[in-house]
């Protein structure tokens, strides 16, 4: 079955980030574009910072479409730097903080970039080493987290860093008042890479999505028709910046409304509700474990999310228990959203005036497809699959990248036609609503029979002082693979393996219970909030 949106997005919207954000600095000129705890910046002073830095990069040799890295956090500077190089024509190539020597090497030498901005800290780290590993020379500035602002949270702020070498430049001494702001213009299309986003390489060697500024400012378009807040009012940064969510669902989103951003360096859940607050955000949108963390949080109340209108999750499924809970404990509710990196965030969503539907198994709809977007779910050679039937979620609209940096093979095996193959595996019901069941390779195969995990989760999930699981296939000499589920669990709370395999089994059929129970303090997760299963197999 195929579905897609019966409303479309106007033509008359600007195609690029620099049109969003040209159209913002009209609107809300002396407004806030960015809150950074205790600091605020205008999109004024947003303007004048970016035009110091690229020029600062033009007179230094950066081209159009030279690619340059972006090693940092949520804090003002990263916003900057992607405004000065989009000026500049240049492309963001985004790297994961938590990324290693061996990890950012791999980003560099597959984008070709020459240059990476990066926090002190991630400097001493690991950037110091990076330079003398690639074939080119590499180009580094610096820039520091206490930078725009003065409270100095150390519960997310990183130790002092050591004074650093004068051979690299600090991005303190570009922001100042009497430095040049001329900026030669570059002629910007909207099919123009604008940034390289890598997946997260969970099958093999991460690959560069080419995100367009189509991509980034057709999604942020989608978001602001879909949510439909007002515009100006604040949106909370509650996922990475460096991810495809905090691009297209914060900063895109937050130049598309004129809003201001609200940035906190990290997500730390104490820091985010203080943070929610004060400067009262109208929307979020974030990992379920980051909801799951603010919902467990003791001091967390309603009226630290009291200014919240929306709240969306996506990335991966949300079982109906947890969303009731944290409606029940904030009075907000949980809508879904889905997407990829590409398909730039936003492709399928609750609308926000819909209650979310759930299925006979107890799980809730992801949503219905945004406008302009098509989906259909196929069978394994891409043909589409009648109402109901389980298969692969495919898409398309005008927010699906054009494929991977400099892998064209990659990219025509990502498609059917104009389609774009997810990998994820869930199913249609008759009014086009989409159930997503898990990601295709996850699926375990206990003694021939399917088990997806995420049903497994569901179920777990009901059990009383849960707090996250993950339910991954481990090999069994006898059924091929076994299910083992791997909780942690609230506090105070207390649970036995064998108490938990008794609940599963008097709610599921046998061969989908867990064979194998373990209790673990934190489940390990990427830095977007994603349980990462493939860290338990090992």
């Amino acid at each position: 079955m195929m579905t897609r949106s019966p409303d479309s997005l106007p033509t008359t919207q600007p195609r690029t980030m620099l049109g969003l954000f040209d159209a913002a600095l009209q609107y809300a000129h002396d407004k806030p574009a960015i809150h950074y705890f205790d600091h605020s910046l205008s999109y004024a002073e947003l303007d004048t910072l970016s035009r110091q830095l690229a020029h600062y990069f033009q007179q230094n040799g950066l081209q159009k479409g030279d690619r340059v890295a972006l090693y940092m956090q949520n804090i003002p500077q990263f916003v900057i730097c992607c405004l000065a190089l989009w000026k500049c024509g240049a492309i963001g190539v985004t790297v994961n903080p938590m990324n290693q020597k061996r990890e950012v090497l791999l980003l560099l030498q597959d984008s070709g970039a020459e240059w990476i901005i990066m926090q002190t800290d991630l400097y001493h780290r690991v950037g110091h080493a990076l330079a003398g590993n690639l074939d080119t020379p590499l180009k580094i500035l610096l820039t520091d987290t206490r930078d725009f602002q003065s409270r100095n949270d150390s519960r997310v702020q990183p130790p002092v860093s050591p004074a650093t070498a004068a051979t690299h430049p600090d991005l303190r001494n570009i922001f100042h008042p009497e430095s040049p702001s001329h900026v030669n213009t570059i002629d910007v299309q909207p099919d123009d890479i604008a940034m390289l986003v890598y997946t997260s390489g969970t099958t093999g060697t991460p690959k560069g999505a080419m995100v367009t500024h189509a991509n980034l400012a057709i999604d942020a378009e989608l978001w602001r028709r879909w949510v439909g807040f007002q515009d100006g009012e604040p949106i909370m940064g509650l996922a990475p910046l460096f991810h495809i969510t905090g691009l297209s669902g914060h900063l895109a989103y937050a130049f598309a409304a004129g809003s201001p951003l609200i940035l906190t360096l990290r997500f730390h859940p104490e820091v985010f509700i203080e943070a929610a607050l004060e400067h009262k955000p109208a929307f979020i949108v974030g990992a379920i474990t980051a909801y799951i963390a603010i919902m467990n949080t003791p001091h967390a109340t309603p009226e630290h999310l009291a200014s919240v209108t929306h709240a969306y999750t996506g990335g991966a499924p949300v079982p109906a228990a947890l969303a009731a809970q944290f409606e029940k404990k904030f009075g907000l509710p949980l809508r879904n959203c889905y997407g990829l990196t590409e398909s730039t965030a936003l492709a399928v969503a609750v609308p926000p005036d819909a209650a979310t539907p759930i299925d006979d198994n107890g799980a809730f709809s992801v949503g219905v497809p945004v406008l302009d977007t098509e989906v259909y779910i196929a069978d394994d050679d891409g043909q589409p699959l009648a109402t109901g039937e389980i298969g692969e979620i495919l898409l398309k609209g005008p927010q699906m990248v054009p494929g991977y940096w400099q892998q064209p093979e990659e990219t025509k095996k990502a498609y059917v036609g104009a389609f774009f193959r997810t990998g994820d595996v869930g199913y249609m019901d008759a009014n086009g609503w989409i159930f997503l069941i898990d990601r295709k390779k996850d699926m375990i195969n206990a003694s021939g029979f399917k088990v997806w995990p995420k049903e497994v989760e569901d179920v777990i999930y009901e059990f009383p002082g849960i707090r996250e699981v993950a339910v991954i296939g481990v090999p069994d000499d006898y059924r091929g693979e076994t299910v083992k589920a791997v909780v942690s669990l609230q506090q105070h709370a207390r649970l036995t393996p064998e108490e938990l395999i008794a609940f599963c089994r008097e709610r599921l059929s046998a061969y989908k219970c867990p064979h194998q129970v373990e209790i673990m303090e934190d489940l390990p997760k990427t830095v977007t909030g994603k349980i990462l299963r493939r860290s338990l197999r090992t």
